[in-house]
């Protein structure tokens, strides 16, 4: 029987279409041939690229290439860094200029190496780009907020085959950031306890959806999941902003984003897949509402007029089947 799922934090209800069950060899592709290297992002392409804002060289590692992870300003943002920001209004409609910041975290120096594919090592080294530019751009007044996201494959939106990741900085706050706070806040009034932190109690009891259970960061399928063998990872302790993550949080973050990819990989044939991070706006970042988390998507199905008309999402699989099929994949 097909049920509805609310999404305690979003908001937002989804279609559990069980009749449709289907098993990860339904979603079977054909993988996206890929051309080899080098690129722009690829080590000794450097001058290609403009000027890093980041470099984070290979530890302890004498020879080979100067990098392990490079941070460099998109060289065609959807946001500009020069100018004054200015807000005005005509009639009914609001203006905000386009200022903003748009980089690129190339996530290795290989063409070749996929984000799951890095050691743990080099994994937490992205994780750590990541805190370092969000730290580093909240100090500029004019932003609101930053969004990390990464497409994998076209379907996904990728238009560069080298493996990266992108930051966004806003002027004003995403409004899926927005509705969440909005609810996580509401929730808390009530109860006075995070919304994010019940959930994960729950699951942690249910053990249904579990996927990844690392010492401080938790891999699970959402329970009002919108895709098929979409995936959230959140950390234990309570936590609104991303940037103020510590050491052992981003440890724990990188060696479960390895596995999570590297179980998507193994069960569903290297999919395309979005990766979001949601952290708490610049104005936030101590709020015991919110609660920072990852979201992986993978882009296994489109999106059509119900779900633009409606709002709502239908995903064909129950996200405790999807989870109990991540979790019986091997990582290796």
């Amino acid at each position: 029987m097909p049920e509805l799922r609310k999404d305690p934090l979003a908001g937002r209800w989804v279609i559990i279409a069980t009749e449709r069950v289907r098993r990860p060899t339904d979603f079977a592709h054909a993988p996206a041939e890929r051309r080899s290297g080098p690129c722009v992002f690829c080590a000794g392409r450097e001058s290609e690229t403009p000027p890093p804002v980041l470099v984070l060289p290979p530890p302890g590692r004498a020879g080979g290439s100067a990098w392990r992870v490079r941070v460099v300003p998109n060289k065609f943002p959807a946001l500009r860094i020069e100018g004054d920001l200015e807000r005005r209004g005509e009639g009914v409609y609001d203006r905000v200029s386009g200022i903003g910041a748009h980089e690129v975290v190339v996530e290795a120096p290989e063409h070749d190496a996929e984000l799951g594919m890095l050691s743990a090592s080099g994994v937490g080294e992205v994780v750590r780009a990541w805190r370092d530019r969000i730290a580093d751009l909240k100090r500029d007044e004019r932003f609101r907020s930053v969004l990390v996201f990464k497409n994998r494959g076209a379907e996904a939106g990728a238009t560069l085959e080298h493996p990266h990741s992108q930051l966004i900085a806003t002027p004003v706050v995403p409004v899926v950031v927005t509705e969440e706070m909005e609810n996580a806040g509401v929730y808390y009034r009530y109860r006075e306890r995070c919304l994010v932190c019940d959930v994960l109690r729950q699951e942690l009891d249910a053990r249904v959806r579990l996927v990844i259970e690392g010492p401080h960061v938790v891999a699970l399928a959402p329970f009002a999941a919108r895709f098929p063998f979409e995936m959230w990872l959140v950390p234990r302790n309570h936590a609104a902003a991303f940037e103020l993550a510590d050491n052992n949080d981003l440890d724990d973050l990188a060696a479960v984003l390895r596995v999570s990819l590297r179980k998507l990989d193994r069960v569903l044939t290297d999919p395309p897949y979005n990766l979001v991070l949601h952290s708490a706006p610049f104005g936030a970042a101590e709020s015991p509402s919110y609660h920072w988390h990852v979201e992986i998507v993978p882009k296994l199905t489109g999106v059509a007029g119900f779900e633009i008309g409606s709002g709502f999402h239908i995903n064909p699989v129950p996200p405790e089947d999807a989870a109990r099929f991540l979790r019986d994949a091997s990582a290796g």
